[in-house]
């Protein structure tokens, strides 16, 4: 299966199903508790934004979670984690089942996150940008006491623009560098990656979060692109200016989340790794997965607390990962 585009500039598929779970159901799929299954992968970065979201929020009693392994092969992602290969409530061995019960001529990614109908085993919807707003807003009535707001209306204008920038030259840009197929697309998308991370820094150097005093889902969607950058995108993707550990700010400000409830605890850096320098063969012919780097910097002191801010503004953090969702840390 090959990533890197041999023409040039790598190009992102981002033909989604649109469908959304809302709380009136006007697109056939209302909220319901224990309707839905969310899938996903904890090595992929679009994947862990739901994940963070879903257990900063407190939605794990009313949509579950299905696990996929770190690696996939062209036909999708599989559920080898689980007894039998098969995920426990959709019964299925690979996610591209629920995607052609909807649609038998699906032609499109298989991706993660998705959520499945668990009533009729059908795909809703991978839109991995839509799922993490519509369980900050669709999903409100089911959130757990003291769910932060993640997405405010009055901030949602500057979260909307800070996320496209972010999208284009950081989330992407990893991919864009590390897909690229040819030097010129490979440099165009290396300057545009650290001029952003460049402004990112010197917007957070006088800040603690994204937007407003509070966590919200500009800061997830940065930080799932910035906690692999160090293990996988700085030597497999090529984006070795710095490591993110030699760039103060984010590196602390990254350190700061992960120490956070609620995003740390859902890292596996071993899925990570094996995802990324398991699959992407064309980059990397041989397989082999680093033991590198050093991680253990993670948990020290970031110092950001003298910057203020309020992590749940008028919230509280979630509790401890539910029984059979803890990452095990080696």
């Amino acid at each position: 299966m090959a990533y890197v585009n041999p023409s040039g500039e790598f190009t992102r598929d981002q033909r989604y199903i649109a469908t959304r779970i809302t709380a009136d159901g006007r697109d056939g799929y209302p909220v319901e508790p224990g309707r839905y299954r969310l899938v996903v992968s904890r090595a992929c970065p679009w994947a862990n934004r739901s994940i963070i979201v879903r257990r900063l929020l407190g939605l794990e009693d009313v949509l579950s979670m299905g696990v996929c392994g770190p690696t996939h092969d062209e036909r999708s992602w599989t559920f080898d984690l689980d007894p039998g290969g098969r995920d426990p409530v959709l019964g299925i061995e690979r996610l591209q089942e629920a995607f052609l019960a909807r649609f038998p001529d699906y032609d499109k990614g298989i991706t993660v996150p998705a959520i499945v109908d668990v009533p009729t085993g059908k795909v809703v919807t991978n839109d991995f940008a839509q799922i993490t707003v519509d369980l900050s807003v669709e999903w409100a009535k089911h959130h757990r006491a003291g769910a932060p707001q993640l997405y405010p209306a009055a901030l949602r204008d500057e979260i909307d623009s800070v996320n496209e920038v972010v999208f284009k030259d950081v989330n992407n840009g990893v991919y864009r560098a590390g897909f690229a197929g040819s030097q010129e697309a490979y440099s165009t998308a290396y300057a545009r990656l650290f001029e952003r991370l460049d402004w990112l820094s010197a917007r957070l150097e006088g800040q603690r979060y994204l937007v407003g005093d509070t966590i919200t889902e500009a800061d997830v969607r940065l930080f799932t692109t910035l906690v692999r950058f160090d293990a996988v995108y700085h030597g497999h993707f090529k984006c070795n200016r710095q490591k993110l550990s030699e760039m103060p700010v984010l590196w602390a400000y990254a350190r700061d989340l992960f120490q956070t409830p609620g995003f740390g605890d859902t890292i596996d850096f071993g899925h990570i790794k094996r995802h990324y320098y398991e699959v992407h063969r064309d980059i990397n012919p041989t397989g082999i997965v680093p033991d590198g780097p050093d991680l253990s910097g993670w948990l020290t002191p970031h110092g950001r607390e003298a910057l203020g801010g309020r992590p749940f503004g008028d919230g509280t953090p979630p509790g401890p990962p539910q029984p059979g969702e803890a990452v095990a840390r080696a």
